[in-house]
């Protein structure tokens, strides 16, 4: 660590944060300090300046050291000021609805600097680095300082399931991900000097980088929990190896990439062929991915603008055939998995207005009759 001459601040130690982002900034050179308000794992990391990441790749595990990093507790303003303050890069990934707790603490620190920052934004949430930037902002008492701040959006394709609770016992600073490692960042929102770092590919216009990963990596991810669940499998790769709904998600995903090759004047060649990767890694069963994390908070996921209604109205945008979108919202609005606040939710707001006014009212979706029209008979148990 001594050699290390670049700071690299890594807002969330979580699944993404050591997953992803940590391991992108310690092979590009930076000294990875992450900030977190998990005790256990500020300690573990603090404990041998480093983490193991373990790549799955089916049967396959490959155990890889992340050195070179220390840990900052969250609830520590000084210390996390002090960090912000001298850092050369930063990235953030504490999940949106912690954005504006964690907003003082980084202007704060953007007040105190000399140089410019870029910070990745890497969150699940529509225009997460406007949203973000002026949660920033109205903390700022000169509204200058923001001029000299990048508050770049990221998409994150990486898959990194939840930590099953016995192998975070045996070492809670420990991950486990996909051997797939790159990261797209918006090219146009980057401040001077712009940092280099391995695995980013720097993007333009960012938007379809966007709707790649919004409307046919998660889209497609979600069908598979729904379909998945309605046959009563566990994990997602069950789901995968079950024809009918491989031929359903790949009808779904293809759709959407034919909407976004149109809108963008993309190969179509290239997106199916990311179609075919994506539908190969939510094979792999070492990830040990869940239905029930993936198809998880289904209200959200039903929103006007996400993945499901969303990828509809893409498709409606540019002549493209949506039904097989429609059978996987379908399959949402029978997606209760105990335990779940939102499919809970869900199920109680259905059961309050109709199906069909939720989807024409909740949802935005013209085509509620359509959905409910679609029959899932083959896809139950």
């Amino acid at each position: 660590m001594s050699n290390v001459t670049k700071t690299a601040v890594m807002y969330g130690a979580g699944n993404i944060g050591r997953g992803f982002i940590g391991q992108v900034f310690h092979d590009s050179g930076y000294e990875v300090a992450f900030v977190d308000v998990d005790q256990v794992v500020v300690s573990a990391l603090n404990s041998r300046n480093a983490y193991t990441q373990v790549i799955v790749d089916g049967d396959e595990l490959e155990h890889r050291e992340i050195t070179g990093v220390r840990a900052v507790d969250g609830y520590d303003c000084d210390a996390v000021v002090n960090e912000i303050t001298f850092c050369d890069v930063m990235a953030v990934s504490v999940g949106a609805s912690v954005l504006p707790h964690i907003a003082p603490f980084i202007a704060a620190g953007l007040t105190k600097r000399e140089q410019p920052l870029n910070i990745l934004v890497c969150e699940n949430l529509a225009h997460a680095p406007e949203v973000f930037r002026n949660h920033v902002a109205s903390h700022l008492p000169d509204s200058s300082v923001i001029d000299n701040v990048g508050f770049v959006g990221a998409t994150i394709g990486r898959m990194v399931p939840v930590m099953l609770p016995e192998f975070r016992a045996e070492d809670p600073s420990r991950i486990v991900v996909e051997r797939f490692c790159t990261l797209p960042l918006d090219a146009d929102a980057f401040v001077h000097p712009v940092p280099v770092l391995k695995h980013a590919v720097q993007c333009s216009p960012f938007a379809f980088e966007e709707g790649k990963k919004l409307y046919i990596h998660n889209m497609g991810h979600a069908l598979a929990a729904y379909f998945g669940f309605l046959r009563g499998y566990e994990y997602i790769w069950q789901a995968i190896e079950d024809k009918q709904i491989y031929e359903h998600v790949y009808s779904a995903m293809s759709a959407t990439a034919q909407a976004l090759a149109r809108k963008y004047n993309e190969d179509i060649s290239k997106l199916i062929a990311y179609v075919n990767d994506l539908l190969s890694r939510f094979a792999n069963k070492g990830l040990g991915d869940t239905i029930a994390r993936v198809g998880g908070d289904p209200l959200r996921k039903l929103a006007p603008e996400d993945r499901l209604v969303g990828a509809v109205s893409l498709c409606k945008e540019q002549g493209v055939d949506y039904l097989p979108i429609l059978a996987g919202i379908a399959a949402a609005l029978r997606f209760n998995v105990p335990g779940d606040f939102s499919a809970s939710r869900l199920q109680a707001r259905v059961d309050e207005v109709g199906a069909t006014a939720f989807l024409k009212h909740d949802c935005m979706l013209p085509e509620a009759d359509e959905v409910l029209c679609v029959s899932l008979a083959g896809f139950h148990r």
